[in-house]
Formats: C-alpha cells, structure tokens, sequence
C-alpha cells in the first residue's frame, strides 16, 4: 500500500473515527499499539497479540475492521504516521506542568487538529455545500451547548454579508423548523459526537420535507453523518482533561470561516456591498452612542 503525505495525516483520524464502533476489547488492542513506545514496522503480530491479551486473529480482524488490508498494512501506516511532526504535537496534559508547558500543549493539540482535519476534508463534498448554502432560500442551522455558539458564530458571518442563517438550540424548536422546510432549503447539523438526539432528529425530518441536509461532526459514522446529505468532518485528539471537544471546535470553526469564504465567494460583489451596509450600520450606532 502505498501512502501519500496527505494519506499519512489522516491515518490517525480515521482510526479514531472509528473507535466508537470498537468493542472494548477491540479498542483495547488500538490503544495498546498507539500507547506502545518504538512501534516499528518490526512488531510481529504475535507480540501485539500478546500485549493486548488476544489472539492472532483477532488483531487481523480488528486491522480490516479499521479499513486495512491486514495487519502488515496497519502496521506501516501506523508506524508512518507516528513518524509525521503533527502526530508528535499532541502532549497529555498534567498537574505538574508550568503554564508555559500548558500554553505549549493547548496550542500544539489545536494545530494537529488543524493540520489532520485539512487531511481528512473531502473538498467535493465541501464545495456542494457552499453550494447549497449560497443557493437556500433558508437555512437553518440546529446545535446545542457548544455546538449552538458554532452554529451562531458562522450565522453572525453570514448576516454580515447579506446571507440570513436561523440557529435553533431547543429541540422542539428545530422539529418546528425542519417541518417547515422544503426543496429549496439547507438545514445544517452540528454536533461534535454525531449522537446529540435533538439534532438527528431534527436533521432526518428536514430531508424528510425535502431540503438538503449538512452534518458539521467529528465523526463520519455517526447517526448525525448517516441522516445528512453531506458530512464535513473534523477531527481532534482528546485528553482526559479536555476531551476531543476543545481542539475539534477550532477545526470546526476553520471548516466554516472556509465555507463563509467559498460561499461570499460565489457573489463577491453582493458580499462585498452587504459587508459595507452592515458594518456602517453598526459603526453609526456605536457613534450615536459615542462608543
């Protein structure tokens, strides 16, 4: 198996993604590799087996599960990912550490979600949804808790170039809007686990009335991906502390500055003259305020 550079940065993500769908035991096997210092391409399989407390077969087993051709093909990629700068950037938080090592790590973490996330975005996919969101009549954006302040950071944005988005955070308001909606409209769904209920739901009754549906997730296989018309993925390593949700909202936040791009891209000088009105609204208040 040949891998590109571009392969190689995505091997840690993509094994990640698919850790939710891992028994224990399987999952136990990934970390025992991931967590093993000196991991070569050297390792036979049998001292990984052994390691993990499980049979020979089961490591194959687990190696195609993830998407490989056996254990020799998920080996290699293993061992060149491990070897990349951006796989080396995430450091486990501790209480000992200084804040100069805590700033250090924080932002090391970030940049490998950033880094990873760009291997892993499918630029087709990306491009139909600036489509769909620069073409909606309405769009309506569904999250909550962190996801909600993602979903209204890209609709402040929007609004600033003439591009209206509505942000639903309570369940039985998204049902109500997703009912609503129809062929000519995109509802789009954030959730970094891809299992918030509120938003699935909301997401599978707005393709049910006919719009086109966007899932903004850390995870590909989630039911939040398997409702949506189209999936952008981030992706982040977690830590005990911080969990993956810290890093991935960054990434996310990058995926939709991209899109808010894409999309003010496709009429630039719509975008540019709503960009003047909005902002000369708010600059003229803040003067008759004397802020």
């Amino acid at each position: 198996m040949i891998l590109t550079n571009l392969d190689l940065k995505a091997v840690g993500p993509r094994i990640r993604m698919m850790m939710p769908h891992l028994t224990p035991l399987e999952a136990k096997v990934v970390e025992t590799v991931f967590g093993r210092r000196g991991f070569d391409e050297t390792i036979p399989l049998k001292q990984i087996a052994e390691e993990a407390g499980v049979s020979e077969a089961m490591v194959v087993k687990i190696a195609k599960k993830l998407g490989f051709s056996g254990y020799r093909d998920f080996r290699t990629a293993v061992y060149e990912y491990s070897r990349l700068p951006t796989a080396e950037m995430h450091q486990e938080l501790s209480v000992d550490d200084s804040s100069a090592e805590i700033v250090q790590k924080v932002f090391r973490t970030s940049i490998q979600a950033l880094e990873e996330t760009l291997a892993i975005l499918d630029m087709d996919d990306f491009d139909r949804a600036a489509d769909l969101l620069y073409r909606a009549k309405n769009r309506d954006f569904y999250g909550v808790g962190g996801s909600a302040q993602i979903a209204r950071d890209v609709s402040h944005k929007f609004l600033r170039i003439g591009i209206r988005a509505s942000v639903y955070d309570d369940s039985h308001m998204m049902l109500m809007s997703a009912s609503l909606l129809g062929a000519d409209d995109i509802a789009v769904g954030f959730s970094h686990s891809g299992n918030t209920s509120a938003v699935i739901d909301a997401i599978h009754l707005a393709r049910k009335s006919g719009a086109r549906t966007l899932a903004i997730t850390n995870y590909d296989n989630s039911p939040l991906a398997a409702v949506a018309d189209i999936v952008l993925c981030s992706t982040a390593q977690g830590s005990p502390l911080m969990g993956e949700n810290a890093a991935a909202r960054i990434a996310q936040l990058n995926i939709l500055d991209a899109l808010f791009v894409a999309v003010a891209q496709r009429d630039y000088q719509a975008a540019e003259r709503n960009l003047g009105r909005t902002m000369s609204a708010v600059t003229s208040k803040r003067r008759d305020r004397g802020t």
